[in-house]
């Protein structure tokens, strides 16, 4: 096997399992909120906000993908993609209208079809975001403090 990935299912650490439950998590949170913009219907959504998310959909996945592979740069990237989704999600929707980057959920107007429902997606996404990036945080302390055991 080559450098970099390690094997799976060798030597997995506790660390190692929760991040692969965080990165469930994270896909799955991604996906209820996903589902909620398609309940609210397309043209509820900025263009801007679509394209956006669809890049973060992406990017999700390769992070997913990297963790459950066991590559190295899968904390890295989940530090990155966990915060830069927070940060964006809670821009996006937890703050008052701003931009073309905004779907405010304060001041949704009604054909945004905003209810609860979004409010939980939302919230659930943000906080996977900062679990996994948490997570993969602890991953990269760990896997740095066996090397310097070695």
């Amino acid at each position: 096997m080559d450098g970099m990935t390690e094997q799976l299912g060798r030597g997995r650490t506790g660390s190692d399992r929760a991040f692969r439950w965080a990165a469930v998590l994270f896909a799955a949170a991604v996906a209820l909120h996903g589902a909620d913009h398609l309940r609210r219907g397309m043209g509820a959504t900025p263009p801007a906000v679509m394209a956006a998310g669809m890049v973060q959909t992406v990017l999700v996945a390769l992070t997913v993908i990297q963790v459950f592979i066991g590559s190295r740069w899968a904390p890295h990237a989940a530090v990155v993609v966990g915060l830069v989704s927070a940060a964006g999600f809670t821009a996006a929707h937890l703050l008052p209208a701003w931009g073309p980057l905004s779907d405010s959920f304060i001041d949704a107007p009604p054909g945004a079809r905003v209810t609860w429902f979004s409010w939980v997606t939302a919230l659930v996404e943000i906080i996977a975001d900062l679990v996994f990036a948490v997570v993969a945080i602890a991953v990269m302390q760990e896997r740095h403090a066996r090397r310097s055991s070695r």
